[in-house]
């Protein structure tokens, strides 16, 4: 019985910090969805496709005609009608398409970037929507026992059984309980309207639509608890896949490439640029018809151009090495700071077992075996110990979130 008890108990449990996740996840795709600065991007990166393409589009074809007249007898006319398209060098269209589809990759990648910028802002939101939920509790918890023992001490002090010091003293806690609850009310308030306003200003409640546009609390969101996440065991192994997988990384690697794609299309500048089209003069009694064909040679507008196209080459190679190895150490800081959040929570948690009971230490005081003082004393560590908890938890989802954000 007593196994099948702890059963449920795992299990319910486990259902609820997969609700939690669940809540996380399903913000975050309305965001995704509704987010009004996601929405003008993707507008912009489509209008930046479209302004690559139109550079590699044929030139404007030309036409021209002429009519002369004799200067002695101007009944005779002579016209010429020309009709013309010109080119670059056939090569230099394939090559130019290739770049374009490489930048078209690099804008998809910064696209993504900004995605996951956005979804991890919103992710925090959502941790400090958590920790706010979870303070309130904890500031619920104090305010009822400061209201408990505020009556109390004010029937001692009637009766003479307390003195003015110990019953200011609760007056105090209790005054300062109210502040620190009001302040927690209007903190947790700003971030449901920040993660509103990342939703374009719609309500936000996952599977249940509102049906006004208002801010829904911690508990309809469903953000009242962590979602376990574990330290990963060999984390040098992760390290390459979160790299290989962060787009901000894949848009340098795609600038480095287009870049290199760039000095080839520079080179071909140098290719002769063509002309073809029809003419017809009709200087006889019989029109003549022909081909016209031409030839440009870029002898002074490509010069520079390969030299350039060289420097940005090696200048974005540097940019995406660099970039590269700042994203390594940011992942091992981020993955040490984690470490070292987890081991304090654990000493916390084990800490927490070994102490009495708040509830101990309240029988205590009413049976006299403590003063008022020295109750306030032990209860105010164990209060300010279970808030530096709630702030370590917190800090360890936002480190776990920002390792992990290339997964959002």
């Amino acid at each position: 019985m007593k196994r099948l008890t702890i059963l449920l108990v795992s299990l319910a449990l486990a259902a609820g910090m997969h609700a939690q996740g669940d809540a996380i996840d399903a913000i975050l795709q309305q965001i995704e969805a509704n987010n009004k600065q996601l929405r003008a991007n993707a507008g912009l990166v489509s209008a930046q496709k479209l302004e690559n393409k139109a550079e590699n589009n044929l030139p404007n074809p030309s036409l021209s005609y002429s009519h002369l007249w004799d200067s002695d007898d101007k009944d005779i006319t002579v016209g010429e009608l020309v009709i013309s398209q010109g080119f670059d060098f056939p090569t230099l269209y394939a090559t130019r398409g290739q770049l374009n589809r490489m930048r078209g990759q690099v804008l998809d990648a910064q696209a993504a970037s900004l995605r996951q910028d956005i979804l991890l802002q919103a992710k925090e939101i959502c941790l400090d929507i958590i920790l706010l939920h979870r303070q309130r509790q904890l500031l619920d918890q104090r305010l009822h026992n400061a209201e408990e023992l505020a009556k109390l001490y004010a029937e001692r002090l009637r009766t003479g059984d307390a003195n003015a010091l110990e019953t200011n003293k609760i007056n105090l806690e209790l005054l300062n309980v109210r502040t620190e609850s009001r302040l927690n009310q209007t903190a947790l308030h700003s971030k449901l309207k920040e993660l509103m306003v990342l939703n374009g200003n719609q309500p936000l409640t996952p599977g249940r639509p509102l049906p006004e546009p208002q801010t829904p609390g911690a508990e309809a969101l469903g953000l009242t608890d962590y979602t376990p996440v574990a330290l990963p065991a060999d984390f040098s192994s992760e390290v390459y896949q979160l790299l290989a997988a962060d787009p901000a990384l894949q848009a340098l690697q795609g600038e480095s490439d287009a870049a290199r794609k760039q000095v080839s299309a520079s080179r071909q500048g140098w290719l002769p640029r063509l002309e073809v089209g029809y003419r017809r003069n009709t200087e006889t009694r019989h029109p003549l018809n022909g081909v016209v064909v031409g030839f440009s040679f870029p002898l002074f507008e490509n010069r520079h151009k390969v030299k350039a196209a060289k420097s940005q080459a090696l200048s974005a190679e540097y940019n995406q090495e660099n970039a590269a190895l700042q994203a390594s150490s940011a992942l091992w800081q981020l993955y040490d700071e984690a470490l070292s959040l987890s081991l304090s929570i654990k000493e916390y948690h084990e800490t927490f077992a070994r102490q009495r009971d708040l509830t101990l230490l309240r029988k205590a005081l009413d049976g006299g075996e403590i003063s008022m003082i020295e109750y306030f004393v032990e209860v105010s560590v164990v209060y300010q110990s279970q808030s530096n908890l709630l702030q370590l938890e917190n800090q360890y989802q936002k480190a776990m979130a920002r390792l992990y954000k290339s997964r959002l």
